[in-house]
C-alpha cells in the first residue's frame, strides 16, 4: 500500500511540475502571452505555489519510502529481502528541494515589482577620449579638439 501511495505522490508531483512550468513560462516578463505586468506577476506567483506543492509531494513520497525502508532494515524480525537507501532517493530529495527553492523564488519575484515601478534612465551620451593613435605629436600643443575620431577613439 505504501508503494502505491509513493507512486501516486510522485505522479502528482510530475503533473504539478508540468503545469507549474507552463504557468511559469506564461508568467515571465520576457513572454508576450499573459497580459499586463500585474497579471503576469500573479501568474508567476501561481507557478511558484504549484512548484512548491510539487516539491512537497515529491519530498513526502521520498521520505515515506525511505522511512519504510529504514524501519524494515533495522527490524530484526523482518525476514524478507532488505533494501537500502539508494541514489534515486537522494536525487528525489535534491529535486524536491530545488522545486521548493525555485517555487519560492517565483513567489518572491513579484515582491520587487509591487513596491516601486521601473524607472527609465536618461541617456546622456558617451564621453569621448582621444586615443594615443589620434594624438598629434607636434612641438606646439594644439588646443582645439579634433573634428573626427576613428573607431579606436571610442574603445
Amino acid at each position: 500500500g505504501y508503494i502505491q501511495a509513493c507512486r501516486g505522490l510522485m505522479i502528482s508531483a510530475v503533473c504539478l511540475g508540468f503545469f507549474g512550468a507552463i504557468f511559469g513560462l506564461v508568467g515571465m516578463k520576457c513572454t508576450k502571452v499573459g497580459g499586463s505586468d500585474q497579471t503576469k506577476a500573479k501568474i508567476a506567483c501561481l507557478a511558484g505555489l504549484i512548484f512548491i506543492l510539487s516539491g512537497l509531494c515529491s519530498m513526502t513520497s521520498c521520505s515515506l519510502y525511505a522511512n519504510r525502508i529504514t524501519s524494515e532494515f533495522f527490524d530484526p524480525s523482518f525476514v524478507a529481502q532488505k533494501y537500502e537507501l539508494g541514489a534515486a532517493l537522494f536525487i528525489g530529495w535534491a529535486g524536491a528541494s530545488l522545486c521548493i527553492i525555485g517555487g519560492s523564488i517565483f513567489c518572491f519575484s513579484i515582491a520587487e515589482n509591487s513596491h516601486s515601478p521601473r524607472r527609465g534612465y536618461a541617456y546622456n551620451g558617451a564621453t569621448s577620449v582621444m586615443s594615443s593613435r589620434t594624438k598629434v605629436h607636434n612641438s606646439i600643443p594644439d588646443k582645439t579638439p579634433p573634428k573626427h575620431f576613428d573607431k579606436n577613439a571610442y574603445v
